[in-house]
């Protein structure tokens, strides 16, 4: 009887060692990505995005691994769709301004609507996406959209009060923001963030049109002297963090759950810090002896009257496309007609 018994483990051990290879295996099986951004490593966004890359891999218990690539050192900023979609990169974090006429319907937020909060235009962002899964993203999995805060006018030695102070002016600006910039009488001068501290101390150009935040995000408050708050014709601008479709559709239904309920935490991260690195930057200027220049409502109704007819533009282009141009615009109004006070 015992002679059966200790046969009986000896066989048993046996056998449970068969499985120990192919569980081992599966344990040690780990995906790794590659999450490319033409954002500097030190900023808030680079951070919150490392964040999400730790999140990630904590929710799933260390099965998926995210590696940052920052500054563009694994593609450049308009490259990084492309870098995305041809598994260069698995996940790309950009800007739809610098690939002018890629996005056309989706460039509706990136318009001069007169934004006012980060947040509200970083939900209506992804509420668009939801609603009209925009055939330009159809090729990647969009984790989740973002918009900054309004992007209003800074200036070097000159403040601006009215429209007519700002005629002929040189000021930074890229994609939507420089059609903003022209209406406004501007003479407009492209150019990516990065060159932007240098120009504006060297004089090359006499203002920027950028949110707040990148008055201590990218040292701007340093050069310029003058924020105009002209919110009528506050513009955003619409970011995507996108993901190869392939790799997305390989990984198990699990985890995409997992990322998906990240993003969506992420989408309320994002708008709300965005806002707050608004009010960081217009602390940052202020401690500096910046001035802050509020607009009378009559003014403010100037600025957004000479704007206007760029949303006419849009709907005009889209739809002569085909596409849902008027239908797209008159949602976002809409929303941000609901959710702004």
């Amino acid at each position: 009887m015992k002679r059966r018994m200790v046969y009986a483990l000896v066989i048993a051990a046996f056998l449970s060692t068969l499985f120990l290879p192919s569980y081992a295996g599966a344990q040690a099986k780990v995906i790794t990505l590659k999450f490319a951004t033409f954002v500097t490593p030190m900023h808030w966004v680079s951070i919150s995005m490392e964040n999400w890359c730790k999140e990630v891999e904590k929710r799933t218990n260390g099965r998926v691994k995210v590696t940052m690539f920052h500054a563009g050192t694994l593609a450049p900023a308009p490259q990084i769709y492309d870098a995305v979609t041809k598994g260069i990169a698995d996940i790309g974090y950009a800007s739809i301004s610098y690939t002018q006429g890629r996005f056309p319907v989706t460039e509706v937020i990136g318009l001069p609507l007169g934004y006012k909060s980060a947040l509200v235009a970083t939900r209506m962002s992804n509420e668009y996406n939801k609603k009209f899964k925009p055939k330009e993203f159809e090729a990647v999995k969009v984790m989740w959209l973002t918009a900054h805060g309004p992007g209003i006018l800074h200036t070097t030695k000159k403040p601006v009060s009215k429209l007519e102070e700002l005629q002929g002016m040189k000021i930074r600006s890229t994609g939507t923001s420089s059609r903003v910039a022209a209406a406004l009488g501007a003479s407009p001068v492209g150019m990516p963030m990065s060159e932007a501290y240098d120009a504006l101390s060297r004089g090359i150009v006499e203002g920027i049109l950028c949110p707040p935040e990148a008055l201590k995000s990218w040292k701007l408050g340093e050069t310029v002297k003058y924020s105009t708050e002209d919110y009528g014709a506050g513009y955003s601008d619409c970011l995507y963090i996108i993901m190869n479709k392939d790799k997305w559709n390989a990984l198990p239904d699990d985890l995409k759950q997992i990322i998906d309920a990240a993003n969506a935490e992420w989408i309320e991260r994002d708008g709300k810090g965005w806002d707050d690195s608004d009010k960081d930057g217009r602390e940052f200027a202020l401690a500096r002896g910046n001035k802050f220049i509020p607009l009378s409502k009559e003014e403010n109704d100037r600025w957004a009257t000479k704007v206007a007819p760029l949303l006419a533009e849009y709907v005009k282009n889209t739809n002569a496309k085909g596409l849902p141009g008027d239908e797209v615009l008159k949602f976002c109004q809409d929303y941000l007609k609901a959710h702004t006070k």
